[in-house]
């Protein structure tokens, strides 16, 4: 997977949300845009400080997370 240099997080921002490039966009923003049925076009019309591959990397990150596995923590 590529580095993903323009997914930020700060806890004093949107509460710690993954986040493009320190703004106040989540990545579940843009992903849910595009579940939603908007083209890339149309997000970058509605955001115009966007780029095209912050979307891109907004898909990469939540199909990572997607895949992560999470184990639960046994007691000894």
């Amino acid at each position: 997977m590529n580095r993903l240099e323009r997914i930020t997080f700060d806890p004093a921002r949107m509460g710690g949300k993954p986040c493009i490039r320190n703004m106040r966009v989540t990545v579940g923003t843009v992903v849910g845009l595009l579940a939603s049925g908007y083209s890339v076009e149309q997000i970058l019309e509605a955001y115009p400080y966007l780029e095209q591959e912050d979307i891109m990397q907004a898909l990469q990150y939540a199909a990572w997370r997607a895949e992560e596995i999470e184990l639960p923590l046994t007691g000894s």
